[in-house]
């Protein structure tokens, strides 16, 4: 069986990338945000993608690089209120958005990597979210019917992850992670260790590596924060 560890972001990627392709990626903010496979997507120059991640990034830095290089087409997001280019470029014309309640998008993100076409909810219902989509009545109920997402690819972080590409998240970098990994038709996890096989306890796996195709340990991650408000000591 061949090896799923690659030595690099770019390496990982190689081959995949193709203009107007479909990525998810894992991430809420800035927490837990599959850096290094960012910045390489960047460098590689692919073009018109749609992106699926709860949100965007911040100006300059996650998929806020894709935003400014204009490699970005469509965000398909439930947040975006932490980048300023992300409401310029919407209200511009310039990108398409497919906003989503959070949990809906959880949910669909979920039910493609579980090969579930869909499912209906009462969450949008009567709002512009259920615009354009069937709407049944269910014991008396209104409930929207949200499509399953698979995606091209998924780019995801983890904290630790075996050679066959079993992963576990820390903490609330967990959030989108795991449901973005079970997206993508090739799904590529960055780690911060790289363990062999038999180290991990399978109880505490929270992707398990059938879902891993590529693995790479970054040697570097910013982790930046979004918003550090502070006060003055006593």
């Amino acid at each position: 069986m061949a090896s799923k560890i690659y030595p690099d972001a770019s390496a990982a990627l190689a081959g995949l990338l193709k203009d107007g392709m479909t990525v998810a990626a894992g991430g809420f903010g800035l927490c837990g945000i599959p850096e290094h496979l960012i910045e390489a997507i960047k460098l590689s120059g692919v073009k018109n993608l749609t992106f699926v991640s709860n949100n965007c990034g911040v100006d300059g830095f996650g998929l806020g690089k894709l935003l400014e290089g204009g490699q970005i087409r469509k965000m398909i997001s439930s947040y975006v209120g932490e980048n300023k280019l992300f409401a310029e470029l919407f209200l511009s014309g310039k990108l398409e958005l497919e906003f989503n309640p959070q949990g809906t998008l959880a949910e669909r993100l979920r039910a493609g990597g579980a090969g579930i076409a869909g499912f209906y909810t009462k969450t949008g219902v009567g709002t512009v979210a259920a615009e354009g989509k069937e709407v049944r009545r269910f014991d008396g109920e209104d409930y929207v019917l949200e499509r399953g997402i698979v995606c091209d690819l998924a780019i995801v972080k983890a904290q630790v992850g075996d050679h066959e590409g079993n992963l576990v998240y820390r903490k609330a970098a967990r959030n989108f992670n795991p449901l973005a990994a079970m997206s993508g038709r090739i799904t590529i996890a960055e780690v911060e260790e790289l363990v062999p096989v038999g180290t991990l306890d399978p109880d505490a796996v929270h992707t398990p590596g059938i879902f891993i195709q590529r693995i790479l340990k970054g040697t570097h991650f910013e982790k930046r924060i979004e918003q550090r408000t502070t006060r003055k000591s006593a």
